[in-house]
């Protein structure tokens, strides 16, 4: 799985990405990630180059109809967009799916995970910024509006970060074994480990008993109780 990101904060990335399940999946090459900034296809006037040689390249403007905030202009994106597509569409057998992250959009879940893991080799998925996106860049790219919750985000990196990791889980491989998918398999919401009694402020906590009993059968029906 190749994972696309489209961003003007590519930094924010790092951290999650070098540690953990995921640092090993790229270390691997079980999933890649790679980030396109629309910043690089800014041109005329919303690209200046100041006499110190530093390049401002302008990736919003104010909204049409007035409004708080700025918006993200349609053409950059675009173009970042079809730059990465015009990369996949070097391999014959990629499957392109492009994801714009909206409030408004249809709600992630497991099973979007699963399936998307299942049906495309490459995700792209467009993080905005500001007060949104141009409307116009959904009319041209058609592509899946998705929200991680109802609420309100500063901007579409978490929302990448939540969807690359729930869809790179699904991948095999990722985590080991697929028993590590707690999805698959008989979980609670409680779970213990060692020591048997937890003695905190002169208080002791105990593990509940069915777990210790060894009897398989009554501790997967306390599980699921």
């Amino acid at each position: 799985m190749h994972f696309h990101i489209i961003t003007i904060f590519p930094g924010m990335f790092e951290s999650y990405l070098g540690d953990s399940i995921l640092a090993r999946g790229i270390k691997e090459k079980k999933i890649k990630v790679s980030f396109v900034n629309p910043r690089k296809f800014v041109t005329g006037k919303y690209k200046k180059v100041w006499p110190d040689g530093n390049i401002s390249a302008a990736v919003d403007d104010r909204p049409y109809g007035g409004g708080p905030g700025m918006v993200m202009r349609a053409e950059p994106i675009l173009k970042a967009v079809e730059s990465v597509i015009k990369k996949i569409k070097k391999n014959s057998k990629a499957k392109i799916k492009i994801i714009l992250f909206s409030p408004s959009g249809k709600k992630f879940t497991t099973e979007y995970a699963k399936n998307s893991a299942k049906k495309y080799t490459d995700i792209i998925m467009i993080s905005g910024r500001y007060e949104g996106i141009d409307a116009r860049v959904s009319k041209i790219l058609k592509p899946d509006q998705t929200s991680i919750g109802d609420y309100v985000l500063t901007g579409g990196e978490l929302p990448a970060m939540v969807l690359i990791d729930s869809i790179s889980r699904q991948i095999p491989g990722i985590l080991g074994k697929f028993e590590s998918l707690e999805e698959e398999r008989v979980s609670s919401s409680e779970v213990y480990t060692r020591p048997e009694i937890l003695v905190h402020k002169a208080k002791k906590y105990r593990v509940p008993k069915i777990l210790l009993s060894g009897d398989h059968k009554k501790i997967e029906a306390w599980k699921t109780r």
